[in-house]
């Protein structure tokens, strides 16, 4: 491809390279720069591109793509963003797949997997849809499930996976925004058709620093779209729309959404409510109980009205869904007179949510599993071990993925938040489950949060092998 094509629409400060030049490939790591190829210098957090610009040009890089002028006699062109130059970059050298499909973008603090995966069964259900989905669980192309290693790839690894689902047929895309991808321009130059924001609560404080910044980078979505959706009852919302001029519509259970859950019923397997917008109404049935199902079956149904499809239709999609995995999750428990279920809960709002739908249906005590991840927003330990004490009767304080942290510094730091509730503290997670496993009573629903999808824990910066619906299996087959 032409350097001048690849160029397209990049915002240029300098250029000092012939634009003719062919270029064989584009790189952003020195390591895997090839003859003939575009170097694209990103600055990181840990080492900035610009410093890796000799090693390239000394593998062969034809021309490099900087934010200052680099030494010697390289081919360069300047460039104000070198990480949204990589954006445009990465969409120019696949050919602009997002432009061949209806692009759907869904951000927000909780429930963007589980409103993904809903979207994405409404529209192949009832809108003759071929959708491929970029998520935090599995990317999918139509029905072919793909390796996700992060909620929204970088942006090189994006364009080739949407160029994949292009090729395949996709007519649409339904993807989870991270805050992460919004901040570092990951999703620069796409144009949704819809941006859905699910809600704002406290969480990744250790990348954005406040709830402001946090704000302000999923505010991103919602000015890059043809419409915004959002969550009329989530008080960071006008602060989410500011700048965005493109049509808006709003769901919630209070009197202003235009999409509206009335006559709530919160029933032990489902929840019931009469959806209404000023000029229908219908009765939904979605299978997962909890109020936050609640808001994720009304932002689902909020996206898919918008792209054409009708109250009814959604219902009936619904009324059949059991939603994504490691989302209220009911684990097999043969033979034994309590509930286990497995859910991603891991913010301090999230695991009030699914503390509180359990509570509301659960007979005798309710038991939770959970800790907090390394290496993270250490603000929301405390949040959550307060959590945990007023709303489950037993608390079982263990690791999520402590990372590089020493596992019993972080359960202290959750355990100061829980006051005189004497929590049982277990560091190993798997002998945590097993504890609650054995403890467990009729009539109990043991909740074990903060994994989810997960099949595996980190540690010292290694992945083990760590599958919470293993561990309940070889529990109950030893018993």
């Amino acid at each position: 491809m032409k350097l001048k094509a690849l160029l397209r629409d990049v915002q240029i400060t300098t250029v000092c390279a012939d634009a003719a030049a062919e270029i064989l490939g584009v790189s952003y790591d020195s390591r895997t720069t090839a003859p003939g190829d575009l170097f694209v210098a990103v600055p990181g957090a840990q080492c900035d591109g610009s410093c890796f610009i000799t090693q390239a040009m000394d593998r062969g890089a034809a021309c490099v793509v900087c934010q200052q002028p680099p030494e010697g006699d390289a081919p360069y062109v300047v460039v104000p963003s070198a990480r949204r130059a990589l954006a445009v970059i990465a969409a120019n050298w696949f050919g602009r797949p997002a432009e061949e499909m209806t692009m759907v973008g869904v951000t927000g603090t909780n429930g963007k997997t589980t409103t993904t995966v809903l979207i994405k069964h409404i529209l192949e259900q009832k809108a003759a849809a071929r959708v491929g989905l970029v998520g935090t669980v599995e990317n999918m192309v139509d029905r072919r499930s793909l390796l996700s290693e992060r909620t929204t790839p970088g942006a090189w690894e994006l364009q080739r996976l949407l160029r994949h689902m292009a090729d395949n047929g996709c007519s649409h895309v339904v993807m989870e925004v991270s805050s992460h991808a919004l901040a570092l321009d990951r999703v620069y130059g796409i144009r949704f058709a819809v941006g859905l924001c699910t809600n704002l609560t406290q969480d990744h404080l250790d990348f954005h620093d406040t709830m402001e910044r946090y704000c302000a980078a999923k505010a991103r979505l919602l000015r890059s779209c043809d419409g915004a959706v959002c969550n009329a009852d989530d008080p960071w919302t006008p602060l989410l729309l500011q700048g965005s001029t493109c049509p808006r519509f709003t769901f919630g259970m209070g009197e202003g959404a235009d999409l509206q859950a009335r006559e709530v019923q919160y029933l032990p397997d489902r929840v019931d409510f009469v959806a209404k917008t000023p000029w229908e109404e219908q009765l939904f049935t979605y299978a997962v109980p909890g109020s936050f199902s609640v808001y994720n079956a009304l932002a689902a149904t909020a996206v898919c009205s918008r792209l054409g499809v009708s109250l009814a239709d959604c219902a009936e999609v619904l009324g059949r869904d059991r939603g994504a995995r490691g989302r209220m999750e009911v684990v097999p428990t043969p033979q034994r007179d309590y509930t286990v279920l497995i859910d991603y809960a891991h913010t301090p709002d999230a695991l009030e949510n699914v503390l509180t739908a359990v509570r509301a249906f659960t007979a005798g005590r309710v038991i939770a599993v959970f800790g907090c991840g390394g290496d993270r927003d250490r603000a929301k330990r405390p949040l959550m071990g307060a959590i945990a004490a007023q709303l489950a009767d037993v608390a079982v304080v263990t690791t999520d993925n402590p990372r590089s942290e020493e596992p019993m510094a972080i359960i202290r730091e959750i355990v100061a938040g829980m006051g005189e509730t004497e929590p049982v503290v277990i560091e190993d997670r798997r002998a945590a489950v097993r504890w609650a496993l054995e403890h467990g009573a009729p009539g109990d629903v043991i909740v074990l949060c903060g994994k989810g999808h997960e099949p595996y824990q980190e540690v010292r910066g290694q992945r083990c092998r760590l599958d919470e619906r293993e561990i309940v299996a070889e529990y109950l087959k030893e018993r």
